[in-house]
């Protein structure tokens, strides 16, 4: 158990670690390189080589928007096998469906509980 704690730390810290360079030392925006993120994990799921990654790292792998872009890529895949070319259209939707649904519930439950702070 703690060997597969110590991967996913690992793992996971080198993706932020990257993230963390790319903010200092280049003039790319945080949402540029979140994005980037994504993109990066669709393609290297697309080559076969995110899935080892994930089987090794675990969450430190399926955490990071890296792995929200594997979710994605394997779910147009899986789609596309079973409903043809429909499949690339709806099958990132389903995929992530549950993540995106419990991200946009647990917005509103925290709207609901917490005030807006605005500053003037």
């Amino acid at each position: 158990m703690i060997i597969d704690i110590l991967k996913a730390f690992l793992v996971g810290g080198a993706l932020c670690a990257v993230g963390q360079l790319l903010i200092d030392f280049t003039k790319l925006t945080p949402a540029r390189i979140l994005t980037g993120y994504v993109v990066t994990g669709v393609i290297l799921s697309a080559v076969g080589l995110y899935k080892p990654i994930a089987e090794f790292a675990g969450a430190g792998a399926t955490v990071p928007l890296t792995g929200f872009g594997h979710l994605l890529a394997e779910g147009i895949r899986k789609t596309i096998g079973r409903d043809g070319f429909l499949g690339i259209f709806t099958g990132g939707l389903t995929a992530a469906a549950g993540g995106v649904t419990a991200a946009l519930l647990f917005g509103l439950i925290a709207s609901l509980i917490f005030k807006q702070k605005d500053k003037l």
